[in-house]
């Protein structure tokens, strides 16, 4: 009787992390495929998102733009893009217009982040 309940226990608890992955696999997914819906149907949208952004000139102005998703991952592609090219590059927090997951227009630069 007890290897029968230890076995109930060992299904029972794989059963209950199943539910678990595929609910939070759920919300992931869903949040990915709105924003691929929003950017198929061009939808415009104002946000706060963090950016990469790329100056050139002098003055330097800015001539690209880049969504990111965290700001590790903003000076991670800061770091690669100034040691392969000559333009200023810096992350900021921005008020921006979006469509998608892409960055159309900056609205406003909140602040940057070193």
């Amino acid at each position: 009787m007890g290897k029968i309940k230890f076995i109930f226990y060992v299904v029972l608890a794989f059963v209950i992390y199943k539910g678990y992955v595929a609910f939070t696999d759920f919300e992931i997914g869903v949040e990915d495929r709105v924003a691929k819906i929003e950017e198929k149907a061009e939808f415009e949208r104002e946000g706060t998102v963090i950016g990469l952004m790329m100056y050139l000139g002098n003055p330097p102005g800015l001539k690209e733009h880049l969504y990111t998703e965290s700001k590790s991952k903003c000076l991670e592609m800061k770091e690669i893009a100034e040691q392969t090219s000559f333009a200023y590059y810096e992350c900021a927090r921005v008020r921006a217009i979006l469509v998608g997951k892409k960055i159309v227009d900056i609205i406003d630069e909140i602040e940057v982040i070193e």
